[in-house]
């Protein structure tokens, strides 16, 4: 049985390959066998790996996963054979989601609408979580609030933006392209609506278009009151890779009274004045890092609420997720490494 892992070299150049693997002749009390029918391609952590010294010589790619159940352990409540389920892989899985069969325990997994498709749950239920985790427990996101989401067309920001205009929350989003801002232009919450789900696109593409007086002009200067972003500028000569992203400074510039500002930036340095203009505004900064519900079992009920949730809102439309065409197992590598490198956003794996 193959899989996809993941190698570093003696460079730091991270590897993809595919390699032979075996499941577990013995399945635990409360693990459940699952026959893989897709799998999402989402960048690896390296670093995240390594702060929690899960450093091994093949990490295992592919997490979230959607297949249909074969086999359960004998203490095993939420799910029988022939159950169709989605759900993410931990971070210390010794197995890739790309394997034909995986084992997972029960507790990381729900049941999957029959109407919902292995793309489509694959593709949304690590995104959509991230996205509950940014507005509901970090933003604790309201009716009336005014959302700024960074790279609106990203498949995380897509969702994030159906979730919140879902909650009655206005909605703006940046566009990195001309493709970009089009899209969200003609975003619509479901076919034949006129109303758009993005209440102003802001293309950041264009150098003519500033970020901060745009926000503050469709707030009337008062300030957007969340933020999501996709990582920032944080000194004033950043690489190339960075050019597109909002200075730390126009973030705070823009955030409102009482704002909340949810960051990807894991290494984000504020400055004295950065904290003085925060403190004025009885603002807030929090890290997103969906990867914590797994850190306290005290979670554990509530991590699963917003899984089922998900797949609630993908059965009646009210997410509908970005990702390109599925690709077969023998594109995999290929496509792991461009995503890897950000030069495609997400890719899933589809078995027949």
């Amino acid at each position: 049985m193959k899989g996809l892992y993941c190698k570093l070299s003696e460079t730091g150049e991270v590897k993809f390959i595919i390699q032979e693997s075996s499941v577990p002749t013995t399945i635990g009390k409360h693990q459940v066998k699952v026959q893989v029918k897709g799998c999402a391609l989402s960048p690896v952590d390296i670093k995240l790996c390594e702060d929690l010294k899960l450093q091994r010589e093949h990490v295992p790619v592919g997490r979230e996963i959607a297949g249909v159940v074969l086999q359960v352990g004998p203490k095993v409540t939420f799910f029988q054979p022939d159950d169709e389920v989605v759900g993410i892989l931990p971070l210390d899985a010794e197995m890739s989601g790309l394997c034909d069969v995986v084992l997972i325990d029960e507790y990381n997994l729900v049941q999957k609408p029959e109407k919902v498709s292995w793309f489509e749950a694959a593709g949304a239920i690590k995104d959509a979580l991230r996205a509950y985790t940014a507005l509901h427990t970090l933003a604790r996101m309201a009716v009336g609030h005014t959302l700024l989401v960074l790279d609106g067309a990203s498949p995380f920001g897509l969702l994030a933006i159906q979730l919140a205009h879902y909650h009655g929350v206005k909605v703006l989003a940046t566009a990195v392209s001309p493709e970009d801002q089009k899209f969200l232009e003609q975003l619509r919450p479901s076919v034949g609506v006129l109303e758009s789900l993005v209440a102003r696109v802001i293309g950041v593409w264009d150098s003519k278009v500033d970020l901060v007086d745009s926000c503050l002009e469709e707030t009337g200067g008062l300030g957007v009151d969340i933020v999501i972003d996709t990582g920032v500028q944080l000194y004033e000569e950043e690489p190339e890779v960075k050019k597109h992203l909002p200075h730390k400074h126009d973030i705070i510039s823009l955030l409102g009274v009482g704002g909340h500002w949810v960051t990807t930036e894991d290494n984000l340095q504020l400055d004295p004045p950065d904290s003085r203009s925060l403190f004025l505004k009885a603002a807030s900064v929090s890290f997103l890092n969906e990867e914590v519900w797994e850190a306290s079992r005290a979670r554990q009920g509530r991590y699963l609420h917003i899984m089922k949730d998900v797949v609630e809102k993908l059965a009646t439309g009210t997410f509908r997720p970005l990702v390109e065409n599925p690709v077969p197992l023998y594109e995999a590598t290929v496509s792991m490494e461009m995503v890897q490198r950000r030069q495609l956003r997400k890719r899933v794996v589809v078995k027949l």
